[in-house]
């Protein structure tokens, strides 16, 4: 009995500081999303792991690193009218955004090996935690490649890098989340899963669908345009919808398509939701689901709000990144939901 009440002890400790690593991700997801918003992302022209973690320190130091980004594209092209003390105003939240990615790799780190010594991560589970720490530092270099691609000619990153550092973060946020609910919610040696298992990973997959629409939308900053609910302008079709050879290429980069998906998907996504929600209400689902599901529709009720909002008002800084953050959100409470029917 009391070997059994350490193990529970020591997953306990693991899943909290998991769940402690989520939430420092959660913060970086929603600061990047004010990082572009703010048109701060392309201020840091280089990319020094270990140096970088200290800010430029005196006038010296401050005129040599906005020289460095006077000779990139966004200055030339369309900040040419700042000065050093306006650079700082875009500087602080880039630099902040990338001292939190090395804050977490030290929060992920520290623990990481104090667990392993004392015997709290089994041997045969390390190469999972490792995985997860070589997967944050890989997403590191993800997102220097994606700034690269603003450097270079044009003064916006690519959609394409953007979205996929953005998928990148929502994949080790769900890694460390589904780990952390195993060890909390471990499953009985008979557990099976539940019937309503496959409809709530299908639900899950459009949901993530619909998030990564979203990627395309703030990459191309389509959310600039149409700013009109529930028509795009005079149109339920707009014109040039379909206007870039080959075809595909309008479902990303093409703006008006892009918006046009995303904004349908997205009305899809919750009528889906909705009617899940009313069908498990009358279903039997284990106990630690049931909330949840309510949770399910109250976020999304909430991101539809906020997402209708930030269309019309051409996204304004604080609501789209409120957006950003509810979309983590209720792709949490559904990952949730998948973890209690998985083995239930």
């Amino acid at each position: 009995m009391g070997d059994i009440k350490e193990r529970q002890a020591a997953n306990r400790a693991v899943a909290t500081w998991l769940l402690i690593c989520c939430g420092l991700v959660f913060v970086m997801v929603v600061l990047g999303g004010v990082t572009r918003l703010t048109g701060s992302g392309l201020s840091m022209v280089d990319w020094r792991p270990l140096l970088g973690v200290l800010p430029p320190i005196g006038d010296a130091e401050w005129q040599r690193v906005f020289e460095l980004y006077q000779q990139s594209p966004e200055f030339q092209k369309v900040n040419a009218h700042m000065d050093v003390n306006a650079f700082k105003g875009i500087f602080w939240l880039e630099y902040l955004h990338r001292l939190l990615g090395r804050t977490i790799g030290i929060v992920f780190l520290v623990p990481f090996i104090v667990f392993f010594v004392k015997g709290y991560i089994q041997k045969q589970e390390w190469a999972k935690y490792l995985s997860m720490f070589v997967l944050g530092g890989l997403q590191g270099l993800l997102g220097w490649y994606m700034v690269k691609s603003g450097l270079v000619d044009v003064p916006h990153v690519s959609q394409y890098r953007l979205t996929a550092h953005l998928v990148a973060a929502f994949l080790i946020y769900a890694y460390m989340f589904w780990v952390a609910m195993s060890l909390l919610f471990p499953a009985a040696p008979e557990a099976s899963k539940h019937p309503w298992y496959g409809r709530t990973l299908g639900l899950a997959v459009l949901i993530s669908v619909t998030i990564i629409s979203g990627g395309f939308v703030a990459g191309l900053k389509a959310g600039k345009i149409y700013n009109t609910f529930p028509m795009m302008g005079d149109y339920w079709l707009p014109p040039g919808i379909m206007a870039l050879e080959p075809f595909w290429r309008n479902f990303f980069d093409n703006m008006t398509t892009v918006q046009f998906d995303h904004r349908w998907l997205a009305i899809m996504t919750f009528v889906v939701i909705f009617i899940y929600w009313l069908r498990a209400r009358k279903a039997s689902l284990p106990a630690r689901a049931r909330p949840a599901v309510n949770a399910l529709l109250h976020t999304a009720v909430l991101q539809v709000a906020l997402g209708i909002a930030t269309l019309l008002l051409a996204v304004p800084v604080a609501l789209g990144a409120a957006h950003q953050g509810v979309a983590m959100l209720l792709f949490t409470v559904v990952l949730y939901v998948v973890h209690a029917l998985r083995r239930a």
